[in-house]
Parts: structure tokens; C-alpha cells; sequence
């Protein structure tokens, strides 16, 4: 009690001060933070209690962070039996939920509780952001022998179950190395889905074993640059795919720290590059040529809805998923779907009258029935939920019932709310400002992006996810979700420059409550992430490093 009691006298005091000073920069601010009198230093040996947990999982979160702490500051780490004796203690908590997690640091000792694994793991990235970045980059520093942390309690948990990153890999392809550098600046944040949009009318990046010719016709054109306006396709052989090997790999990576994949096979709108793989029963008009698109903007290819082999090459493809991402979702695409083709193909029209509608948006949502009735049929382990881009409201959703997630982008707010109001789950993902492949700056030194530099670590940090929405929506509101479309993106670097920091401020909208935010204070915490960002080679946007 008397600890308390300094740390809430000092909070009084002191929280506005030290809250602004560089060693309190925490991205996203937690929930709840009281600052302290004194710190805690490191001993040379830090000796450890660690509470169990199936699978000792608790304990191999632990051992990640022990590695990184000794590499960065030399400190070793040993498990004692009883946590009187412990420098830092981690403890379960099972009233705390799922994300949640007490960390109290005074002048003896660092006192962690959590429910979950995912709690320790969020409380050790918040310990690593009180020291000096070199420890979360994990960089040695060499220069330091005095190790130590602002005396502190915090009592934190997301605002949303969702804090989502989409990477466009359709256009172009960056490789493992660059998701894992992707999957590695997301959990910094606590950033917890990584959407990986995966196929194109451009591109098919995912190794499908039943229909090999998606990678090796699909997954390759005759240019690199899109085109688009004056520029045109450069007639480079350009291309590449994910095995089914490297996607083990990634999705075993992402499960360690705390990210799910939802992989987004983008049908049957933008599937030219599936077409052009299986004309002879994908194409509406299989008696044309057909190729993998070489420009920017919406193919009019689309998948012949109407077609039996079609629906079958889906649910195939849907169980190969299954094996590949064993998480909660997949997303199965549903925006920017022309009906030019199937409005002139007769097998559609007649689909059309069969289902007893003159909308050609229905041939959509009929094709997705059969698929969601797929899956609703398999095991329960096997099953799985999907998620749409919100133009799937333009047709008559009934079919598909509720349990389904809208992912609002265009008009995101009022879509969002119409998909509340249906009873349907939804995530906010609003092309403006959240589309961070957009220019963040305006000037000639920009990369070659869309936009015109108006979405800027500003504008993208003051958008207000669920503002104004009735209580009784809100529980429909998953959270919150930044995209990365990379027409014009053909390197890995560029990626990065564009995502950060902007990522950081759509991941402090995710976790953070909206009474807590505040601009001017997140810019003076993003800048001292500079440092971290220069140790771990993140390139980066540094308009605002610079204010």
C-alpha cells in the first residue's frame, strides 16, 4: 500500500513531465500508466520466476526475451523456484483478458501478470520500449553498464481485438525475408493480423498443389513496371511465388509473436491471373486469349461464377488454404467485380434468373454462398470464417446471414455502419487516410506512389475509428486495419519508407483508448523510435523526425 500511495503522489506531480521525457516513449501508449519515485537497475544476473503454462509457453516467451536482453545488454538470466527471490517475476493472471497485462516496476522488482502467453509477450515488448532502443532493436551496445528502468504500473489492454496490416502482394512480390522485416514492425507495435493479399489480376503468389499452372503461368508477366497513363508495361519477364514451404515458414514466424495471418484470395474480381492459368473453365470467353495483366487499375476477367469447375477450383483452393493458415479467417476479396462478362455469357444469365434476380452483383454473393456452405460443413476444426470487402453489401447479402466480417474501406465509415446495422462484424480500413502506400509527404524526393502527400502521419493518427457510432453498434466493430496496395511499389524498401511511421499511429488507433490520444504527444515518442529504426535497417519517412 505504501508503494501505491508514493506512486499516485507522484502521478499528481509528476505524470505530465515524465510522461514527455524520451525514456517513456511508449508506442501505443498503454490504457493505464502511473509513473513513480526511483527505477529499477538490472543486475548483472537477473534471476527470474516464470509461472507455468501449458506447454511452457509462458516460459518460451520469456526465453525470446532473456536472448534479446543479453544480446543487447549482456545481462544473463537465471529461473529460480519462488518469486521472493526473483528480480523479475511473471505471474498468471486469469481474471485479466486475453491481451491484457499488469506491469509493476519498483526499486527491487518487475512484477509481470497475464492470462495468456500473448499478455507476457505484449508486457516484455512494453519493458523493452522503457530501455534504450538498442535492447528492442537488439543491437550490443557496448558503451553502457548501468542498466536501468523508471520505477512504473501499468495496467493495459487493446481497445480492439483487430490492429491489422495488409500487404498487396499481387502487383509485386518482395520475398520471405521482407514479410518476416513486415511481421517483425507490426509486433513492435502489438499489431496483431497480417492480411496477405496474395493474388492479382497482376499476380498468383501462393503455391496451390491441385492446379500447379496458378504459379507457374499466374505467377509470372512480361513486365515489372504496371502500366498505367503514359507509363507503359517495360516488358521485363518479372514474377515469383510463395511455396507452400515458405508459407509454413512465415505463418510458424508471425505465430511467435502473437500475429495471425489471413491470406486473401481475391475472387472472383481481380483473377485475371487465374484466367489466364485455367481459361478453358475460369474465362467467361475461354474461346479468347487470355494473359496476366500487365496494368494497373480493374481487369474485366473475371471467374465464370456460373460455371461448376469454377465453384469446385474454389473449394479446392479454400482447403488448401485451410491446411496452409490454421487461424481464424480468410478473406475471399469481393471488391472492384465488373459483371460486363457475365452479363454477355449465357451460362450466367441463366444463373442469374435461377436465383431469381436481375442484379448481376447477386451472381457474386450466390458463388460466395456455396463456398461459406463449404465450409460451414467440414469439421470444426477445419472451419473457417470470411471476410469481404465491404462492396458485397451492394448485393443481397441474405444469402451469406451475419456471421460474416465486412472489411470498410471505401466510404468506410457509412459502410461500416451499414454493415453494423445488418448484424454483420466489421473492420475499419478507410481508403483515406489508412491506405499508407499513399504518398505521405508532398515533393519531388517522394517515391513514385498514388496520392498526393495529404496522408500524412497527421491526418492518418487524428482519423477517429468508430466515432460517433451508436452504443449499440459498437460491439460489431472489430477494430482497425491499414492497407498497403503496391501498384507502384516494386521494392521492398519503398514499402517500408511508406509504412512507417504511419503504421505506428494506426496501431496506437487500435490499441490505445481515443481519450488518450494525442498528437503532439505521439510525435515526440514516434521520434525517438528514429534510433530504433536506423539499428534495425527500417527505412523509413522522417518528415516528422524532423518537426
Amino acid at each position: 500500500m505504501k508503494t501505491m500511495a508514493v506512486c499516485l503522489l507522484c502521478a499528481l506531480s509528476t505524470n505530465q513531465s515524465i510522461q514527455a521525457n524520451e525514456v517513456l516513449a511508449l508506442i501505443p501508449m498503454p490504457a493505464k500508466m502511473t509513473t513513480c519515485i526511483g527505477e529499477f537497475t538490472f543486475p548483472e544476473n537477473l534471476k527470474a520466476y516464470v509461472d507455468h503454462y501449458r506447454g511452457d509457453s509462458i516460459q518460451l516467451v520469456f526465453n525470446q526475451f532473456q536472448e534479446d536482453l543479453n544480446h543487447a545488454t549482456g545481462i544473463k538470466t537465471k529461473s529460480v523456484r519462488t518469486g521472493k527471490k526473483a528480480d523479475i517475476i511473471l505471474e498468471l493472471n486469469t481474471s485479466l483478458a486475453t491481451e491484457a497485462y499488469k506491469l509493476n516496476i519498483d526499486q527491487k522488482q518487475i512484477h509481470i501478470e497475464a492470462a495468456r502467453p500473448v499478455g507476457f509477450f505484449y508486457a516484455l515488448q512494453t519493458l523493452k520500449q522503457l530501455m534504450p532502443r538498442n535492447v528492442m532493436a537488439g543491437v550490443k551496445d557496448t558503451q553502457t553498464d548501468n542498466w536501468s528502468i523508471p520505477a512504473i504500473e501499468i495496467e493495459d489492454e487493446p481497445r480492439f481485438g483487430w490492429r491489422g496490416f495488409m500487404l498487396d502482394e499481387g502487383r509485386h512480390i518482395y520475398g520471405k525475408d521482407q514479410v518476416k522485416r513486415v511481421i517483425d514492425i507490426m509486433a513492435t507495435y502489438k499489431m496483431n493480423r497480417f492480411h496477405w493479399h496474395l493474388t492479382e489480376d497482376q499476380g498468383w503468389r501462393i503455391e496451390i498443389k491441385k492446379y500447379p499452372k496458378l504459379t507457374e503461368v499466374g505467377g509470372w508477366r512480361n513486365s515489372k513496371v504496371l502500366g498505367w497513363g503514359n507509363t507503359q508495361p517495360d516488358g521485363q519477364w518479372y514474377g515469383g511465388f510463395y511455396t507452400q514451404k515458405d508459407i509454413q515458414e512465415i505463418v510458424e514466424y508471425a505465430k511467435e509473436r502473437f500475429i495471425e495471418i489471413i491470406p486473401e484470395i481475391d475472387i472472383p474480381g481481380h483473377s485475371q491471373a487465374a484466367v489466364a492459368s485455367y481459361p478453358e473453365f475460369l474465362a467467361c470467353d475461354p474461346e479468347n486469349k487470355h494473359e496476366v495483366w500487365l496494368w494497373q487499375g480493374v481487369s474485366t476477367d473475371v471467374i465464370n461464377v456460373a460455371n461448376p469447375k469454377a465453384v469446385q477450383f474454389a473449394k479446392d483452393i479454400i482447403d488448401e488454404l485451410i491446411d496452409l493458415f490454421p487461424f481464424e479467417y480468410i478473406h475471399l476479396g469481393g471488391d472492384e467485380c465488373p459483371t460486363s462478362k457475365w452479363e454477355q455469357n449465357k451460362a450466367c444469365q441463366e444463373q442469374l434468373k435461377a436465383i431469381g434476380s436481375n442484379n448481376y452483383r447477386d451472381l457474386q454473393i450466390h458463388f460466395y454462398k456455396q463456398l461459406k456452405d463449404y465450409i460451414t460443413a467440414k469439421p470444426a476444426e477445419e472451419q473457417r470464417k470470411l471476410i469481404f470487402w465491404n462492396e458485397v453489401l451492394h448485393g443481397n447479402t441474405q444469402p451469406l446471414g451475419t456471421d460474416i466480417t465486412i472489411m470498410a474501406w471505401v466510404g468506410a465509415d457509412a459502410a461500416a455502419k451499414d454493415a453494423a446495422q445488418r448484424g454483420m462484424n466489421t473492420i475499419l480500413s478507410p481508403q483515406i487516410p489508412y491506405y499508407i502506400n499513399r504518398k505521405q509527404a508532398s515533393g519531388p524526393n517522394e517515391p513514385m506512389s498514388q496520392g498526393s502527400g495529404t496522408e500524412t502521419v497527421k491526418a492518418v493518427y487524428q482519423y477517429k475509428p468508430m466515432y460517433q457510432v451508436p452504443t449499440d453498434l459498437q460491439d460489431k466493430y472489430m477494430g482497425v486495419q491499414a492497407n498497403f496496395w503496391t501498384e507502384w511499389v516494386t521494392d521492398g524498401s519503398v514499402v517500408e519508407y511508406l509504412m512507417l511511421p504511419r503504421l505506428a499511429a494506426v496501431a496506437e488507433a487500435g490499441w490505445t483508448p481515443e481519450e488518450k490520444r494525442d498528437y503532439d504527444n505521439f510525435k515526440k515518442r514516434i521520434q525517438k523510435d528514429q534510433l530504433l529504426y536506423e539499428l534495425k535497417g527500417w527505412n523509413y519517412g522522417k518528415h516528422i523526425m524532423n518537426e
